[in-house]
Parts: structure tokens; C-alpha cells; sequence
């Protein structure tokens, strides 16, 4: 149940700011972010199961965010790509956002449901292959978790209407978009108190920060990127109990 927070050209000294919780099942092999070897100066976590990876960035200021399209009833496809890669080719390759999103429509069929946030310093895209069109995504704060991109789930809503409120601050702290991501209150709505499996999930996918001993939130990722065309990206990880292991700081 990923989250990402974004907004482009929102902000007088940031065109991009972005926050991002990957949700994971714990025993998943990952790498924590990095620049990959031979990979053109990418700079992401991998997922050492399937390859690829959730969130990266280039350098050159290309950036690309995968989610799942929640689809709890859909089969088992026997036969697909790893999500991964879609994130992995963008940032290896030349294409302006939209285009590469578009001609990506031809071959989207051979992923299970995604969400994907194409970027570059020029523009931002967004494509789903549960979704007729990729469009160009306005100036504005943005968030896309494991439906269409700006679906009104409580978390996306709340999380633009936070992510817009420190906007309105002149310089913004890495820090002030972890805590956002890593919030942990029990609104909207408190849990029940006889709550069976089914409602347990439901109501962890209204909350930013999930912990649980078998699925939650493995990272949490925000990357700033300057009028001066400078980035900072930082990376911090957590364990089954919800507490920090690692963070990983990069400036670009």
C-alpha cells in the first residue's frame, strides 16, 4: 500500500518535491539506495528479488515511482514483467517523460497493474496501464498510492493537504517530509475493537506509516531538487517493529 507525495512547480526554490513510503513484505530481499554500477549514474534501492526498483533518480535529474494498482480480486497472472524494470528503463533512457510514457502504453500488458510517475527537470508524467491515456501532470501537489493517480483515498487527500501545507514554508527540511510519511496516529477513524483480518487491512491502508511483523513499510525516500538544478535524496529504512535501521543521504 505505497504512498507518494508529490509537487512540481509548486514552490518558489523547489520545482519537485516529492516523499514516498515504499510498503513491503519484510522477508523481500532489498538494497538500500545507492548508485548502481554500470547503471549511468542511477542512483535507487533494488529489489534483489525481482530486480529493479520502486524509486530512483539519475544525475541528470530524471526520476521515476512505481506503485501496484490494488486489484485484490484480479488472478494470478502466470506470465509478467517485473514492475521494477519500468522505473530501471526510464532512467536508463533518453525519452522526455510523456513520450516515453506513451509509447509504453504498447507494451503495458505484460505488467500486472501499475502506477508509474515519470520525470525529468523539463516535465512530469503519469501512466497506469489500468488507464486509457498517459497525461502530463500539472503544477500542484499530487499523490498516488495504489489507485488512479490523485484517487480521493483518505491518505492521499490528508497527505496532499499536508504536503501543501509545508509548501508554504520559504526553505523545506528533509526531515519535516520523513516525519510526514512516519506520521502514526490512528485517524481517520480508530480500529475497531473486534476487527477480523479483512478490516485490519482495509484500515492499515488509510495510514501513511504501516507496521506489522509481516508487511509495512519498508522506506521512506524524499527527494528535493533546486531551481540550481542541484537534488538531495534521502533514504531511511525501518524494521517489522517500525523503527529506523539506516538512513542513506546523497547530494547530486
Amino acid at each position: 500500500m505505497c504512498l507518494i507525495l508529490f509537487a512540481w512547480q509548486a514552490h518558489p526554490h523547489y520545482p519537485l518535491v516529492l516523499a514516498a513510503n515504499r510498503d513491503e513484505f519484510h522477508e523481500r530481499p532489498t538494497a538500500a539506495a545507492d548508485f548502481w554500477p554500470g547503471h549511468s549514474g542511477v542512483l535507487a534501492g533494488r529489489d534483489l528479488q525481482a530486480g529493479g526498483t520502486w524509486l530512483g533518480i539519475t544525475r541528470g535529474g530524471r526520476i521515476a515511482a512505481v506503485t501496484n494498482y490494488r486489484e485484490p480480486l484480479a488472478p494470478e497472472a502466470p506470465l509478467e514483467r517485473s514492475r521494477g524494470e519500468l522505473v530501471t528503463e526510464f532512467l536508463e533512457g533518453s525519452q522526455a517523460p510523456l513520450a516515453h510514457a506513451e509509447a509504453l502504453l504498447a507494451s503495458a500488458s505484460s505488467y500486472r497493474g501499475f502506477n508509474l510517475m515519470l520525470g525529468s527537470p523539463e516535465g512530469l508524467a503519469y501512466v497506469s496501464n489500468r488507464h486509457a491515456q498517459a497525461v502530463e501532470i500539472v503544477a500542484g501537489s499530487h499523490g498516488l498510492s495504489n489507485h488512479l493517480l490523485n484517487t480521493d483515498w483518505p491518505k492521499v487527500s490528508s497527505g496532499r493537504a499536508r504536503l501543501a501545507e509545508l509548501l508554504q514554508r520559504t526553505r523545506i527540511d528533509p526531515e519535516a517530509l520523513l516525519e510526514l510519511l512516519t506520521e502514526r496516529s490512528l485517524a481517520p477513524g480508530d480500529m475497531p475493537p473486534d476487527a477480523d483480518d479483512g478490516e485490519i487491512r482495509r484500515y492499515l491502508m488509510n495510514h501513511y506509516f504501516i507496521v506489522s511483523p509481516v508487511y509495512g513499510t519498508r522506506s521512506s525516500t524524499v527527494v528535493l531538487m533546486d531551481n540550481d538544478g542541484s537534488i538531495e535524496f534521502v533514504e531511511r529504512r525501518f524494521g517489522p517493529d517500525g523503527s529506523a535501521t539506516g538512513t542513506s543521504r546523497f547530494v547530486l
